[in-house]
């Protein structure tokens, strides 16, 4: 059975090009017996660049090529010739590509349309002996060699930039919320861990707002230990201004819905404490099913006051554009504080 794949995380080995030598030569013109030297300098070799590019969401084409390696310059000529310098290499990235060395240590955070980071600088080219001329030492017979470009391994991961991300266990209802509030179309199916791949999806307010919001993998207990999908999709939670928790109130059992509310809370605080500083917003789903207002109206009064708590039928349309209202105020209050 073929699987999406969404690649979030790339290993890469980047080299820049080695620098052109500079040349060594001296002028034959007629009438000059003693011709002066002419050596060009070597040209510099190309450097590989990272660039963001929103047109790309996912790091899957450095799944299928991971060495790159830039043009080497040319070396200088005579009557003064520069050597040509080597053509860069551009490798666009998603926004939100987080480059680390191979220990592991973050390089930078490539957040912003078109920022770009040189992770492989080219050689820079030798000098020809006519840069070597002086009054005193007029016909060098030397050159420069040119240098050997940066090389190294690099880490690539993908921290997804959402304005609110949807979080809860496996089929709490993400994907059908999202697909209902926006035009994303992630995949629906009544069993766990449908969704095998984060899907951004662009909230229409009205005609002057929208936010994005991310349909993030169905998490479990001990997911932040490596269980189920892992912690694989974790790293995307810390991008979001807001946490929407989607939380199923439809089950036979009573207390279910606090208990995989807690779950997630705890996933999230072993994985990074942090996380549970942001705003965050539960969703009790599923109301359109037999019993589940009682479940939800006690859920609610079990939660207390500590969070902003809606009702809703994901399926129906029940309780969406209260919702939607809520949080886009909510993330523009979020958007001002980072201001």
């Amino acid at each position: 059975m073929y699987r999406e794949k969404f690649f979030d995380e790339v290993r890469i080995f980047v080299k820049g090009g080695r620098g052109g030598n500079g040349c060594i030569s001296f002028r034959r013109e007629r009438g000059v017996p003693r011709g002066g030297p002419d050596g060009g300098d070597g040209g510099d070799g190309g450097s590989v660049i990272l660039k963001v590019d929103s047109k790309v969401s996912t790091l899957i084409y450095f799944h299928y090529k991971n060495h790159f390696v830039a043009q080497n310059g040319a070396h200088g000529k005579g009557k003064n010739k520069k050597g040509k310098d080597g053509q860069d290499i551009l490798l666009r990235v998603p926004p939100g590509t987080v480059v680390k060395d191979d220990s592991g240590k973050m390089i930078a955070d490539l957040k912003r349309e078109n920022e770009s980071l040189t992770v492989a600088r080219g050689g820079k080219g030798g000098r020809g002996n006519a840069s070597f001329k002086t009054a005193i030492h007029q016909a060098p017979k030397y050159a420069e060699k040119g240098e050997e470009g940066e090389e190294r391994w690099v880490i690539l991961e993908l921290k997804l930039i959402a304005d609110v991300g949807i979080i809860g266990l496996p089929n709490a209802g993400k994907s059908t919320l999202l697909s209902r509030i926006s035009s994303a179309h992630p995949k629906i199916a009544p069993y766990p861990f449908t969704t095998l791949r984060p899907y951004l999806g662009i909230v229409k307010v009205d005609e002057l707002r929208s936010f994005v919001a991310a349909d993030l993998p169905g998490l479990i207990e001990k997911a932040s230990r490596g269980r189920g999908l892992g912690d694989r999709f974790l790293r995307h939670i810390e991008r979001s201004k807001v946490l929407l928790h989607v939380v199923d109130v439809g089950d036979n059992v009573l207390d279910e819905p606090l208990k995989k509310f807690k779950i997630i809370i705890k996933e999230l605080e072993d994985y990074n404490p942090a996380i549970l500083e942001k705003m965050q917003v539960v969703v009790a789903n599923k109301l359109d099913l037999p019993g589940a207002r009682e479940k939800f109206e006690e859920f609610k009064e079990k939660l207390g006051a500590s969070y902003p708590v809606f009702g809703i039928s994901a399926k129906t349309g029940e309780g969406l554009k209260e919702l939607i209202r809520y949080l886009s105020v909510i993330v523009e209050e979020e958007k001002n504080k980072k201001r």
